[in-house]
């Protein structure tokens, strides 16, 4: 499971030292955790689709923060955060570009916004940006 590697991953940055990927990876590591107690608690598993989630999620908020940052001209902060996203980014799968979300779209029957964000999330959940999905849909 991809989140044995991040464990890994998160050892060895505690090893080297590395400080910024240590911090990302025990934070995900630590929302994984609990999304499992969570899931546990209805009676669910937790998979890997639920990590790539989880780590779109901590994107966001570390460009969010990086943001405060560059505000606040802070560049050692800046770095840091730069880093960390880094580091996770790379256990994301590619996300489906808006060519490929097209072809996708015109394929369905049904192309109201409903169904097809629906389609959308049950079919490539982590594996699209859903705001770029609703822009290719209204551009048809």
């Amino acid at each position: 499971m991809l989140i044995d590697t991040i464990k890994k991953e998160n050892m060895l940055a505690l090893k080297n030292k590395d400080n910024d990927k240590r911090a990302v990876y025990s934070v995900v590591i630590n929302k994984y955790m609990i999304a499992g107690y969570e899931a546990k608690a209805k009676g669910k598993e937790i998979g890997d689709a639920d990590l790539v989630s989880i780590i779109s999620k901590t994107i966001k908020e570390l460009e969010e923060e990086k943001e405060c940052y560059i505000k606040g001209n802070r560049e050692e902060q800046i770095t840091s955060i730069q880093n960390q996203i880094d580091a996770i980014k790379a256990y994301l799968p590619k996300l489906l570009s808006e060519e490929e979300i097209k072809d996708i779209i015109i394929k369905l029957d049904d192309k109201s916004i409903p169904s097809v964000m629906k389609y959308f999330k049950a079919n490539y959940a982590g594996k699209c940006d859903m705001a770029l999905v609703n822009k290719v849909l209204r551009s048809l």
